[in-house]
């Protein structure tokens, strides 16, 4: 079954939250072959490693570190709006509201980029095309399960899937839960 809006469409501006939406963001630049602004605030004491995520080329990563959230949006806007990177992430720290959740809508629109928010539980903005949350799901033998839940769509329907990492493939594989794939009827645990 496949996902219904992933990869995220273009030219608009989608949220993320949950554990698993750094994940989130950087196989969303992977699988597109794009480039990718990441736009954080400079006081998070978090630090993204690409090398973790593999595939992922580093050098495809510009990193941005602003001041306040304020600098963060207006320098996602200006990078949405210039159109140069295909896909432009930001990490939100404090609620957006509608007026600056619909400006950075219309800068993705002009152009034509991709942006995704990353957004704490309940501090996005109603503008948003698509909001997803993604959390890990354990498996002693893939550490890539993860599930991803689509909890707003402005073009389709909700949903939730299991996905992992192909290696192989080099693209996102839907999986089934443990205990619902082919074969699992009657099973016991």
């Amino acid at each position: 079954m496949p996902i219904t809006a992933y990869p995220l469409r273009p030219a608009r501006m989608h949220e993320v939250s949950g554990p698993a939406a750094v994940s989130f963001a950087l196989r969303g630049a992977q699988e597109s072959g794009a480039d990718l602004l990441w736009v954080r605030e400079r006081w998070q004491t978090g630090q993204l490693n690409p090398l973790g995520f593999d595939g992922f080329d580093p050098a495809r990563l510009l990193m941005a570190m602003t001041r306040d959230q304020t600098e963060t949006l207006a320098v996602t806007e200006e990078a949405l709006r210039d159109g140069s990177l295909r896909c432009v992430v930001a990490e939100i720290t404090a609620p957006l509201g509608l007026t600056i959740g619909r400006r950075l809508q219309l800068a993705a629109q002009a152009g034509g980029t991709t942006g995704l928010c990353l957004t704490p539980e309940g501090m996005g903005s109603n503008a948003a095309e698509t909001r997803w949350h993604c959390a890990p799901v354990f498996d002693p033998d893939d550490s890539t399960l993860q599930r991803w839940k689509l909890i707003k769509n402005k073009s389709g329907t909700l949903g939730t899937w299991h996905v992992r990492w192909d290696a192989e493939a080099r693209r996102i594989a839907v999986v089934s839960p443990s205990g619902h794939g082919p074969g699992s009827q009657g099973a016991s645990d």
